[in-house]
C-alpha cells in the first residue's frame, strides 16, 4: 500500500487581543441569547422528586479569545459529590476581522468545530438556532 505523502493545510489562528468595544458587543448579544432563548427553554422549576441531574442557570464566560456559554446543574442524588457542578457547551472563538469559530462540547469531552469563519451575526444566528449549541437537557 502506498504511503499518503504529508500535506500542509492553511489553518487561522486565534487573535490574540479582541478589542474592548467588539467584546462588549459580543457578550450583549450573548447574554441576549441566553435571556431570551435558552434560559425560558432550559430552566425549569425543579421536579417534585429529583433523581437526575437537571439545569438551575446558564451564562457566559471569557476565557481568552472566547466565549463560553455554560449551565450550572444540580445533583439532587444522595450520592452526589457536591450539590452543583458547571459546565460549559458551546464555544464562541474570536479569530480576526470580526470572524468567529463556533464549537460545541461533545459527549467525549472534546470540542468540535462545526463552524468556521462566520460574521457576528452568523454566528449568533447559528447558535440561537441549531440545537447542537444549545445547553443539554
Amino acid at each position: 500500500m502506498a504511503k499518503i505523502p504529508r500535506q500542509w493545510i492553511y489553518r487561522t489562528s486565534p487573535a490574540s487581543r479582541i478589542p474592548d468595544s467588539v467584546r462588549n458587543e459580543i457578550t450583549a448579544k450573548a447574554d441576549e441569547i441566553v435571556q431570551t432563548v435558552f434560559k425560558p427553554q432550559y430552566i425549569k422549576p425543579p421536579p417534585k422528586k429529583p433523581r437526575f441531574n437537571y439545569i438551575v442557570g446558564i451564562y457566559t464566560k471569557w476565557h481568552k479569545n472566547c466565549l463560553y456559554f455554560r449551565a450550572k446543574f444540580a445533583c439532587p442524588g444522595p450520592n452526589a459529590l457536591s450539590p452543583f457542578f458547571e459546565d460549559s457547551f458551546t464555544r464562541l472563538a474570536y479569530m480576526a476581522n470580526g470572524r468567529f469559530n463556533v464549537s460545541y462540547m461533545r459527549h467525549t469531552g472534546k470540542w468540535s468545530e462545526v463552524f468556521a469563519d462566520l460574521s457576528m451575526e452568523e454566528a449568533f444566528a447559528t447558535i440561537r438556532d441549531e440545537p447542537f449549541f444549545h445547553p443539554p437537557g
